[in-house]
């Protein structure tokens, strides 16, 4: 095949996918608020989650942030984000569970978080709303899906939520708009590299 002919089988190839592209947007034509949710075993659904507030701050939006189980406030995240004027940082959780190992007081933890989160959630004037690693209380039964769920349904039509956290449950990912799977291939931790500044916190 001589390279004008490759350039030729190219440009009809890029003919092709533009216009199923030009057709797909042309079809999308909804505007919501969605629920996305950022799952699985895999390094990035929280790092995700703060790609998408950054996103939200450059388009001038209004972001809250809840996190439910880490209990750490020296986040480069945190750090980054808590001192704009846009954005509601709240560190809910007291840690990770085999840290705090008390049953009864991690169930209460997590339930007078939700209810911090669900003034977020009632408050129009937030675009965006990150709910980092919810999908831990909810396994453990802490909360109910079903509250969160109706809370999540009576929310302002425009607003987007994100959801992260590993092990969604179906009902979970069926409600949600959009969901991510992060899958888990390799990791250094394993090898015995420390979690690392600027990279895992």
């Amino acid at each position: 095949m001589t390279i004008s002919d490759r350039q030729q089988r190219y440009k009809e190839c890029m003919q092709r996918k533009k216009k199923n592209i030009d057709k797909s947007i042309k079809h999308a034509v909804k505007e919501r608020g969605l629920v996305l949710t950022l799952t699985g075993n895999g390094k990035g659904k929280s790092s995700s989650a703060f790609g998408m507030v950054a996103r939200a701050l450059g388009h001038g939006m209004k972001v809250g942030v809840g996190q439910f189980i880490k209990g750490r406030t020296d986040t480069g995240e945190e750090n980054f984000f808590s001192s704009h004027q846009n954005v509601l940082w709240k560190v809910l959780g007291e840690g990770f569970t085999w840290e705090t190992q008390n049953l009864s007081r991690d169930a209460e933890t997590a339930q007078n978080s939700w209810e911090e989160v669900k003034e977020m959630l009632m408050d129009p004037t937030f675009d965006l709303v990150v709910l980092d690693e919810l999908t831990y209380p909810i396994n453990y039964r802490w909360l109910e899906l079903e509250n969160i769920i109706l809370d999540l349904q009576n929310r302002p039509y425009t607003q987007h939520v994100v959801i992260t956290g590993r092990n969604a449950s179906m009902e979970l990912c069926e409600f949600s708009d959009t969901v991510t799977e992060m899958g888990d291939i390799k990791h250094a931790f394993r090898v015995g590299v420390k979690a690392q500044k600027g990279i895992d916190w």
